[in-house]
Formats: C-alpha cells, structure tokens, sequence
C-alpha cells in the first residue's frame, strides 16, 4: 500500500497521528491559501492537525494515480466549513523514501476557500506555525 493510500486510509479512519506517521520529515506542504510553503514534519503535521478539527462531513471521493512508476496520487475531497461546502484536491508527491515529500492542497469556490482562511488564519497564528 503507498502512503498516499495509507494516508486516505487512517484519514477516513479518524486516526490523524496514522495519517502524519506518512510524512516525510523534510516535507513541503503548499497552502490552498497562503503562498509561501510550509516546511518539515513537524510544522506540517500541527497544521494539518488544525485542517482535521476545522473541517466538517470531510470525506474523499475520488483518488487519481500517476502511471507506471510516476510517484504522483490525487486525493478528490469534498469537505464543510461552517456554512460553506467546498470541493478539493490533496496533490501529493512520495519521495525515494516511500513517503509523502510533497502535498499541494487546492480548494474550489472561492467562497469555500476564504471560509477555510478564515477559519484557519487564528489557529495557524495562535499554533505559532510559520510558512517559508
């Protein structure tokens, strides 16, 4: 099973600490919402713990594979956030590791996105985590 498979797994299983144990520890992680990347283990893993308390009904529907040995999986997510229902997509890249080195998060509509910013943008402050 890859990590993008055991990542979606312990997700649609609630069990988040299963979902990090995934991440490569020099990961980069690309904000739907901020431009500046995220940095390492660590700080990706407190802010994805925040992504896992603010969404609501989150679920995935569809996964996408690279072909042949192309390290690149698609994770399709539909998601609430407060009144907002929002669609999505987890881009994620395994490093020579096997595990997540890269995972790009892209959120559609725009109302769905600035719902999500706004949500976040406290809890990110208040968590101390920093992009760049």
């Amino acid at each position: 099973m890859s990590a993008s498979q055991r990542f979606r797994a312990a997700v649609e299983a609630g069990d988040l600490e299963a979902g990090l144990a995934t991440l490569a520890p020099d990961i980069t992680f690309h904000s739907p919402a901020v431009f500046q990347e995220y940095r390492g283990v660590e700080t990706v893993s407190g802010l994805l713990r925040l992504v896992f308390e603010t969404f609501e009904d989150f679920r995935y529907t569809d996964e996408l594979a690279g072909s042949g040995d192309d390290p690149v999986h698609a994770l399709i997510f539909r998601a609430r956030v407060g009144e907002r229902t929002l669609e999505g997509m987890d881009l994620l890249r395994i490093g020579p590791d096997g595990l997540i080195a890269d995972f790009t998060v892209m959120v559609r509509p725009l109302s769905g996105l600035i719902a999500l910013a706004q949500a976040m943008g406290p809890k990110v402050e208040a968590a101390g985590l920093k992009a760049g």
